[in-house]
Order: structure tokens, then sequence, then C-alpha cells
């Protein structure tokens, strides 16, 4: 990931694509050696946030790829118990997307959004408003947008 640093912009988008993805990948790395190289903090927040969407849109697709047969089968859940949360994520599941930039959970939170189809719009919004805020968040952490 350090090797993306390189490439500026585009290795930052890269790897805030693939962070969201379910590839166990962190754009930390590339995303502080921007900021720490001189990078503009903002434009490094918006790409990260562009590409870490669409990663997760990615994901949410894949998620739509989903069948019951494989939660039963692997996972043991009944059919029944699968339909009456699917009820729940349909009603309000998309805005649990704002949660997709947590670590663990965050790709499981998105193909189940993908997996039950919500609203689509509805998800990548608040996709976007959960990764966007992780990135501002963290700079104010670190103390990059103090200055």
């Amino acid at each position: 990931m350090e090797g993306l640093v390189e490439w500026g912009y585009i290795g930052l988008f890269i790897a805030s694509f693939l962070a969201a993805t379910i590839l166990p990948i962190g754009s930390e790395i590339v995303f502080a050696g921007l900021i720490y190289g001189g990078w503009d903090v903002w434009t490094c927040i918006a790409v990260a946030t562009i590409g870490n969407t669409l990663g997760g849109i990615t994901t949410y697709w894949l998620g739509r790829l989903g069948k019951i047969e494989w939660i039963e089968k692997y996972m043991k859940i009944k059919k029944e118990k699968v339909e009456r949360f699917e009820q729940k994520m349909y009603n309000r599941g998309d805005w649990l997307a704002v949660f997709s930039f947590v670590p663990g959970i965050g790709d499981v939170i998105v193909v189940a959004c993908g997996y039950f189809r919500t609203n689509f719009w509805g998800t990548t919004i608040a996709m976007t408003i959960g990764k966007f805020g992780r990135y501002v968040i963290w700079m104010y952490v670190q103390g990059w947008l103090m200055h």
C-alpha cells in the first residue's frame, strides 16, 4: 500500500476503493502519507470518500448476487428468520450503510444491504455520509485540519 503514496491522488483512490471491498486492505497509510507529504487535506478527503463509496457500491452489488440457499447452507440460518429480517432491512436498512466505514462490520452491512435489496440511492447516500464523516473526524483527531 505504501507504494500507492507515490501515485498521489490516484493511489489514494485505488487504496480507498479496495479498502471498501471485501479485500482486507486499509487506505489509512496512503491517506496519511499524502497528508504528511503536503497534499491538500480536503482533496484527499474527497478522493478517499469517492473511492471508498465506489468500492462500497461494488460490495453492495456483490451482495445482490447472494442467494437464500447459501445463507441456509453455510450460515445455518432458517429461511423464515432471513425473511423477517429482510422486511426490517427493506424498511430502514439503507441507512445502516452510514456505518459502512466501521472496520470489521462495515463490509458485512453493505453486503447485507445488497442482499436484502435496500434502496440503492438511499444506501449510496448513507454510505457517502458515513465515509466522508469518517475521514473528516480522522483528520480532526490527527490534528491535520486545525492548521
